[in-house]
């Protein structure tokens, strides 16, 4: 089979490769690349493991080929950290508010929570839970997530983060 050439930039790098027309982004990513942040979960889109950013839009990584992303603008968890090797405001409020417990959706709940909050920059529980309701999780229920989104929320607007009373 023919290998076809792309150029993309991928965690503010640009990167060039030949690959297959059949390689999915994800094996792209993990593979060749090996940024291995984003986890092939269940290779339908139904679990959201694989999420990248590409382009301004949230995308599982599973259901597009690497050369759909041929010039594309790509961040995966690996490019989320600040310049200076600080944690993004994302990556800090998984830690302190434990929205994490195996860590396996956490890569790809963290690159849709950023997109969220690029489109809503304070969104409220509900729109939160919409927001984030293309990627699974099987061990947290959720609400640590939640107040993770909101504590990063807070810290990107510059305000104390306030856990709400149950």
């Amino acid at each position: 089979m023919a290998k076809s050439q792309v150029a993309m930039k991928v965690n503010g790098k640009t990167v060039e490769a030949l690959v297959e027309p059949r390689t999915l982004l994800i094996h792209f990513l993990r593979e060749q690349l090996s940024l291995t942040g984003p986890h092939i979960g269940c290779e339908t889109s139904h679990c959201g493991a694989c999420t990248v950013d590409l382009d301004g839009k949230s995308v599982k990584s599973c259901t597009m080929f690497a050369v759909q992303a041929n010039g594309a603008d790509i961040r995966t968890i690996e490019g989320m950290a600040n310049a200076d090797g600080t944690l993004h405001a994302l990556q800090e409020g998984f830690r302190e508010m434990h929205g994490l417990q195996c860590g396996f959706c956490t890569p790809g709940m963290i690159t849709r929570a950023f997109r969220l909050l690029q489109e809503n920059n304070n969104p409220s529980e509900e729109e939160i839970r919409f927001g984030i309701a293309g990627n699974l999780c099987r061990c947290t229920g959720y609400q640590n997530i939640v107040k993770a989104i909101q504590f990063a929320a807070a810290k990107l607007n510059g305000v104390p983060f306030q856990e709400a009373a149950e």
